[in-house]
This record gives C-alpha cells, structure tokens and sequence, in this order.
C-alpha cells in the first residue's frame, strides 16, 4: 500500500489530487455538533496543498436516496475544513455535474475544493458494478491521483472507495495508514492483558467481532443495550430493558466457549432502570434507581451500568496493557445515563496501556462527556471499519489501496 509521503516523493504540484475522506459529521440543522471526522482528515489536505496540489475533497453525509437533499448537503462540512485549515475551500454543488466540472477547473496550485455529497448519485453506493463503475469513470475525469482517507467508509464497496482506485494511481492517506497500524496491534502480536469492552443497542452487530476476539481477547466486558441479552440467556429478567431473544442461543455458545478458553467474560453487576425512555431533546431529569442487574424489575428497563458495574469494570481494565472499546455503556446523550460510559473512558484515562476507542458513538461519547482525546492511546473515525477489521473481514477500500 502505498503511502501519502511515497506519493508526495514522486511530486504532486499542478496534479489534481482526489482525496476521499469521511466528513460524515453529525448535524444538527447546518450546525456541526462534532468536527472530528474532519479533523482527521486536515493533515492529509494540509500535506498535499503545502505540495502544490490541487486537491478534491469528496465524501458521503448520511443516507440520502441517491438524488439532492439539502438536509444532507456538505456545505457545512466544506466551511469547517476552510476554517480549519485557514484557507478558502471552494465548495461544487453537485458530484460530476457542471458545477463540479468547473470549481475543480478552476483550482490554483495548493487550493482546495470539496464536492457534494457523494450519495446524493445513486451510482456511488449502486450494488449493480456497471452503474457503480460508470459513476467511478465519472469521478476519475476530475483527477490525477488518488488518496484514500475515508476510514470510516472503507468497509463498503462503493464506487468512490472501491471502484475510483482501480482507475487512477493511488496511495493511502495519512488517516487511513494510522487506523490500519493501530488495529494491526488489536490483531496482531498483541501485548497483554488484552480487555475488551463492547456496548451499544445490539448483540447481533457485534456477534463477529465477539466470534473473532474470543480467539484473541483475555476479557470481554459486556454493557449497553447488549447486555440484556446476555443476562436474560444466564436466567435473569431483564423488564422491559432491549433484548433480541433470537441471539440468545448464540450468546449462550459465546459464554461456553469464553469458559473453555479461559476467556472471562464480565457483566454489569448493577444497573440503572427507570419506567420510560428518557427525552434526549430537553434531557428533562427522569425518575430511575439502582438495582441489581439480576433483579430488574417488571415495566422497568436498563438505561446504563450502575456504581458497582463501574467499579468492577474499572478494576478489570486497570492491568490491562492494552484495551479497546466499542459502543457506549447506556443512553449516555442524556446526563441520567451517562456515568457507565464515563466510568469506562475514565477508566481508559487512567490506564497505563493502549486504548483504542473504536469510532461510532464511542468516539462520540468521549468528545461530547468532555475527555481529552489526547489522553487516549488512539480514537478511530470509523466504527463499523474497526468492528469488520477486527472480525477478519477484508474491508473493499483497503483492497482497493494495495498495489
């Protein structure tokens, strides 16, 4: 895989450089409520303006329908990355139409350019590989070179990740050769004790990565949404707490075999419960308690870990030499249900070894909970990426990287 300084080696001034990043930022209205996604791509723009290159910022914004929807227009995203850089950023109104035919012309030397939102062409996320590829010949009419940067979406075999490298000379960026060395030490010659602490609503988008780590890990904490399906297959009840009884069987095969492989396996001890879900958008204070995870009372559901969960937790990854986490605790966007996720970060803090958040809501969560991002040994813009990079997966946009 060739790298960016490879690259900037053989010269780039006058070329025009397409970067794909992932500037698939959270939005509230054109307000951007975290920026990190595109703070981690500045370096690799920053790298290749200073070299003279003319650079073509592209990226998805979230799920539109394959055609325009200003509620998913990167603009925003555009005026960050100026503002970030110091420098006007010229922003086309659309993907490979006219407007991006022309801003893309008119870019000086060390100038930088951001298309619209990828997907807003159904041929970028198309699962019929003509239509992808024709829209990937399209891309290719407006670069030289191309560099991979979009962690967060190289798991998927769209035409700007997959498809557009095939048809220019490529290197990886910046971003994308640190996310892929860090989960190379989650996978490979991995330094011990290794913990690993997983949450988030669903047992079944993490059943992979629990199959692959039970043959790696030395333990796995259980907590979020997820950790009712565990406890309901150990026999207890869970209320009215998130559960997928259809994975039960297979949580139960997880915790034999966590057992036969001397893999420990730790769920909450307590939790916190109340009646309803609460309001995220006034975040209105809410009537809960504390309760043994093993005894959750009938109408009431888990919303995070409790103080003794904490606890145990933070013990269990206080020798650890190396951690990863993925997927918050409980509802941490509201201040009732934050503290799990914050006892984990915390605990991260503390640790004398490397942790790595793995993107998602994670990253999320350590931003908006107020930690300092330098005090992690890395946070990754991609969760999704991490989680089928650490199942074994091979992800499209790194295939599509290697030479």
């Amino acid at each position: 895989m060739k790298t960016i300084d490879e690259l900037l080696a053989e010269g780039v001034a006058g070329k025009r450089v397409f970067v794909r990043a992932d500037l698939n930022v959270p939005l509230s209205g054109t307000t951007i409520t975290d920026d990190g996604r595109i703070r981690a791509v500045q370096p690799t723009v920053e790298k290749l303006a200073a070299a003279g290159a003319r650079v073509v910022v592209a990226s998805h914004l979230g799920r539109p329908k394959g055609a325009p929807d200003p509620a998913f227009s990167l603009a925003p995203a555009a005026a960050r990355l100026g503002e970030l850089i110091g420098a006007d950023v010229a922003f086309a109104t659309d993907t490979v139409g006219e407007s991006a035919r022309a801003t893309v012309a008119a870019l000086a030397d060390g100038k930088v350019a951001v298309i619209e939102n990828l997907r807003f062409n159904p041929g970028e996320t198309s699962k019929d590989d003509a239509e992808r590829g024709a829209f990937a010949d399209q891309l290719a009419e407006l670069a030289d070179v191309y560099v991979g940067d979009g962690f967060g979406a190289v798991h998927r075999k769209h035409a700007s990740v997959f498809d557009l490298p095939a048809r220019l000379p490529h290197a990886a960026g910046d971003l994308i050769a640190t996310e892929v060395g860090v989960l190379k030490k989650l996978t490979e010659d991995v330094e011990r004790p290794y913990a690993v602490v997983l949450g988030g609503s669903k047992v079944s988008d993490k059943l992979g990565v629990i199959d692959h780590l039970l043959e790696r890990a030395d333990r796995i904490l259980i907590g979020g949404g997820m950790a009712y399906t565990f406890l309901k297959a150990q026999g207890h009840e869970v209320g009215s707490s998130l559960l997928q009884e259809d994975q039960i069987p297979a949580v139960l095969e997880y915790l034999k075999r966590a057992e036969e492989k001397g893999v420990e396996f730790v769920l909450p001890a307590d939790v916190v419960v109340s009646g309803q879900f609460p309001d995220l958008g006034t975040k209105a204070p809410t009537e809960h308690r504390t309760v043994p995870a093993d005894a959750i009372p009938a109408g009431f559901m888990g919303l995070d870990n409790g103080p003794e969960t904490n606890k145990l937790y933070a013990s269990k990854l206080a020798d650890a030499v190396t951690v990863f986490w993925n997927g918050p605790m409980g509802v941490f966007e509201h201040p009732d249900y934050a503290e799990g996720t914050r006892a984990v970060a915390q605990a991260l803090v503390d640790s004398e070894g490397f942790s790595v958040v793995g993107g998602g809501d994670s990253a999320a969560a350590v931003r908006i909970l107020g930690f300092d991002e330098n005090a992690f040994g890395h946070i990754s813009t991609g969760g999704g990426a991490s989680l089928e990079y650490l199942e074994g997966k091979t992800l499209p946009g790194l295939a599509a990287l290697e030479d």
